[in-house]
């Protein structure tokens, strides 16, 4: 491994590339950002007339070879605002046979996303990329970086495989793009990735970028990046303008009767439902099939085979309900989505952005629904206090009979905690005791009294509790 070398001693970025001629018959909003030809036809041939504004404001200062710092959110356009300039400065160079741009992206789907984009925009440059992620066999990968790619696109954990193998060597690496740098975070890639920018050369551009800024994200780019360009497209953790949110205050046992009535609803074509565990994506998608709604699962127990046909049934519309954990939150990118169902509220509450941020992409509209029982009442506060806003009560859906109906209950005040330190909170409802008589005070049943109700085999004070980090407490 080479010697870690402080990214302060770089030297000056990369000389900027001159803008191409372009004939006035071919000028257009993506040329005057001072794209070349071959990728003005590629982009005309993706049916892309005007850039986003990530694009707009990143392109320019890609192609002067200046470092970038990007807080833009998932659907923003961001994958093409860094590959499109990056293939035209790598063009303009003869190839070397070395790996020349390196980009790092936290999941199996986001990599393999890059790689088709970069073909796609690529493809009349004759430039080569290969993608690499763990899950799969690494023969294949072994095969494609013997053939020399200009570009490496992998996620952190297999990359360092193949290095320590001798199979990848990053000694000639021009351009670095680090994306979705919080998920890698979120994820416990951080240590990985500090291992790999070691292995990059000082001499380099970089690009960072991230949808959420928390502290060890801002102290990781400042080591990495010399004089960058902030891209601020939206506000750190906002949401997307053009998505309807809306939150279902219901009981845990009543949210899979309520989830069948939301994707029976007219203008429900492909929904993406996330739940928190993997066990509980499989169970939700046997108790869909039951109701012949027809679903899949993907999260990280699923083969890479399995992954790719319920990506692709649900692309091409077979399955219209694809059921996810937080893994595929930022490496799925369909077009379409009219709704984003969060069944289980996320505990980490910046994770909400990403995970509704698969709807409403590229200017289209979409709506994110979030079930609440009483036990996230504290994750929903701190998602709102993270967004900025309070999400709107929806309206009243009748459950099946023999169902407890929803009741609107009063909400706490945002708190200045996390989740972990909920149950010390004075605010919080106690479990089933809307009134003395465990109902609501408007004498119907609430779905959130439902711990009290006969057909629970536990009293609410002995129901198991789950803990967050750390050891179970003595004595539990």
């Amino acid at each position: 491994m080479n010697q870690v070398v402080p990214r302060s001693t770089r030297v000056e970025p990369l000389p900027p590339l001159s803008a191409p001629s372009l004939e006035p018959a071919k000028v257009s909003a993506f040329a005057a950002l001072g794209l070349s030809a071959p990728l003005l036809k590629a982009v005309a041939s993706e049916g892309y007339e005007t850039p986003t504004p990530v694009q707009q404001r990143c392109i320019p200062h890609v192609l002067e070879g200046r470092d970038v710092l990007g807080c833009a959110q998932t659907g923003t356009g961001k994958t093409a605002a860094f590959v499109l300039p990056i293939l035209q400065r790598l063009a303009a160079q003869p190839k070397n046979g070395r790996i020349r741009a390196l980009v790092l992206a936290p999941t199996r789907e986001l990599a393999a996303q890059i790689s088709e984009r970069t073909w796609a925009y690529g493809k009349n440059l004759g430039l080569t990329n290969t993608v690499i992620y763990g899950g799969v066999g690494q023969r294949g990968q072994e095969e494609a970086l013997h053939r020399k790619p200009d570009i490496l696109i992998a996620t952190p954990g297999r990359l360092l495989d193949l290095m320590e193998q001798g199979y990848v060597k990053l000694d000639a690496v021009e351009i670095f793009v680090l994306d979705e740098a919080d998920r890698m975070l979120d994820m416990g890639f951080i240590h990985d990735v500090r291992r790999i920018v070691r292995e990059v050369p000082v001499k380099r551009q970089t690009l960072f970028f991230s949808a959420t800024m928390p502290p060890a994200i801002a102290e990781l780019s400042s080591r990495i990046l010399i004089n960058p360009v902030r891209i601020e497209v939206v506000p750190q953790a906002t949401t997307a303008e053009k998505i309807e949110q809306t939150v279902h205050h219901v009981s845990k046992r009543d949210k899979r009767a309520l989830l069948e009535i939301v994707l029976r609803a007219e203008g429900v074509h492909r929904a993406l439902v996330f739940t928190r565990t993997k066990h509980g994506a499989n169970k939700l998608v046997e108790q869909l099939d039951r109701a012949n709604i027809r679903a899949a699962a993907i999260h990280g127990n699923k083969s890479q085979g399995a992954r790719e046909r319920a990506l692709e049934g649900f692309k091409n519309g077979d399955i219209p309900v694809l059921i996810a954990t937080d893994i595929a939150a930022r490496g799925i990118d369909v077009d379409g989505i009219t709704h984003v169902v969060n069944y289980d509220l996320p505990e980490v509450p910046e994770q909400y952005v990403h995970r509704i941020g698969r709807t409403a992409r590229a200017g289209a509209g979409g709506r994110a629904i979030a079930f609440c029982d009483e036990e996230e009442r504290g994750l929903l506060a701190d998602i709102e206090k993270v967004i900025r806003q309070r999400i709107p009560l929806a309206e009243r859906i009748a459950l099946p009979q023999g169902v407890a109906p929803q009741v609107e209950r009063p909400r706490p005040p945002m708190p200045d905690r996390r989740p972990a330190q909920r149950s010390s909170s004075p605010e919080r409802p106690e479990r089933g005791r809307g009134s003395p008589s465990g109902q609501s005070p408007s004498n119907v049943p609430s779905v959130n009294s439902a711990s009290t109700d006969a057909r629970s085999p536990h009293p609410p004070r002995a129901r198991r509790r789950r803990y967050r980090g750390g050891s179970r407490p003595t004595g539990t």
